[in-house]
């Protein structure tokens, strides 16, 4: 198991928008998802365009704008090709108000 890294306020992260952030020089999206926090890498494994910049948020998918792949945020899982390997996914929380990922 990792460490939880605060990278920011959770309030940072409105309801149905994503946000990305560097933490240790990896990029992470994070989502807030019917309430909850979601972190996933920021990376598309398609063709290593940036998710949260562009990409369009549906329910607890993300679209990215560089070629359609379309990704669930929850899992990582691919909904959509042309990406066929799934996003890393990582634990975050919100803790007295910080929004921390697990690293």
């Amino acid at each position: 198991m990792g460490e939880f890294v605060t990278v920011g306020q959770a309030d940072e992260v409105a309801e149905g928008q994503a946000k990305q952030f560097d933490v240790n020089g990896q990029e992470i999206g994070v989502a807030r998802i019917g309430g909850a926090l979601v972190a996933f890498s920021d990376i598309c494994t398609h063709r290593g365009c940036n998710l949260v910049g562009g990409g369009e948020i549906d329910g607890t998918t993300i679209e990215c704008e560089c070629h359609g792949s379309v990704f669930d945020m929850t899992t990582g899982a691919v909904v959509e090709a042309p990406a066929a390997e799934p996003l890393p996914v990582f634990a975050v929380r919100e803790q007295d108000g910080a929004l921390q990922i697990e690293v």
